[in-house]
């Protein structure tokens, strides 16, 4: 007997999905997410499943992407914008060792991992702060793309200016965490990156980079604690039960997370004295999911402030 059509579906290739006990086939174009309930409540094998969710989440026919990378101390950061939506991000570490074929292959299968066809690439975008990596990585985009990537620094289109002693020392990634504050947020505003280092990243009323204050991260404070003492342990990030712990492995925990939470407020709170107006708060980076829940100060957490900025780099140079 043949099976009848789901209401809506088109039976057309080149994408076929077989599956007991029936047959699906439709075109990428004609899903949308509303087909998910199908999945849901038909009882369809987990690997065909697998195989529509792919579907749904693989860029439309049309669509294309540009591909931001921040290239930071301890983690390279890849996201992938369809027009100003974020359609994925990874992370791969950063290792100043590898050639431009090994950052290659881990561009080829970060890809992979998203189910993105690497020929819907159309452009690239880099800020670094690891000048030895700058080259490689382009490179590496150029081996695997066949697009010449935009670098972050002296002769880009940023719209942010910047008021400090040297110019051409502030950070690619500063910069790229204004522009998208400026765009999404407005300005004056505090910006909070917690990553390798935690920076917290001034713009006054008119949009301007008038400066920041960096202080040791929180991976760095932790691993500190381990390798110069004796006896304490390597424990891994997750906030105690208590401020007050009762073992190493919580006493560890509570300084490196609670005591960053209470930098962080405590820092807001000199920086607007010093400005004269409580600004409005943005926290973003890699660790900041996890000081930021123990922060009492109240801000916006957007973790990829520096992907968005990249993005609306890309477009104001092009």
């Amino acid at each position: 007997m043949t099976p009848s059509k789901p209401v809506g579906a088109t039976i057309s290739k080149p994408h076929s999905i077989t599956c007991m006990p029936m047959t699906i086939a439709q075109p990428v174009q004609k899903i949308n997410r509303k087909h998910l309930i199908f999945i849901i409540f038909f009882p369809l094998t987990k690997r065909c499943q697998g195989d529509i969710i792919r579907l749904l989440l693989k860029p439309k026919g049309g669509d294309t992407l540009i591909l931001t990378i921040d290239i930071g101390n301890s983690n390279i950061s890849v996201g992938g914008f369809i027009k100003d939506t974020l359609a994925f991000v990874s992370r791969i570490s950063t290792n100043t060792a590898k050639t431009e074929d090994e950052y290659a292959i881990d561009l080829v299968n970060v890809l992979a991992l998203h189910n993105v066809d690497r020929s819907k690439i159309k452009g690239a975008i880099l800020s670094s702060v690891v000048p030895p990596l700058n080259t490689i990585m382009r490179t590496a985009i150029k081996m695997v793309f066949g697009v010449d990537a935009l670098t972050v620094g002296p002769g880009i289109k940023t719209g942010i200016r910047i008021r400090c002693d040297s110019p051409s020392s502030v950070g690619a990634d500063l910069i790229c965490a204004c522009v998208a504050v400026q765009k999404q947020y407005g300005a004056p505003a505090l910006i909070v990156d917690i990553g390798t280092a935690t920076k917290m990243i001034v713009m006054n009323g008119e949009g301007a980079f008038i400066g920041v204050s960096i202080a040791p991260g929180v991976l760095m404070g932790l691993n500190a604690l381990s390798e110069g003492t004796a006896q304490l342990p390597k424990v891994e990030l997750d906030t105690p039960a208590s401020i007050i712990a009762k073992n190493t492995a919580d006493c560890m925990k509570s300084g490196v997370i609670f005591g960053n939470a209470s930098m962080v407020d405590g820092m807001i709170d000199r920086i607007n004295e010093e400005i004269g107006e409580s600004l409005p708060v943005y926290v973003t980076g890699g660790l900041a999911s996890v000081i930021h829940p123990h922060c009492r100060h109240t801000m916006t957490l957007d973790e990829h402030l520096v992907l968005k900025g990249l993005s609306i780099l890309y477009q104001k140079n092009n």
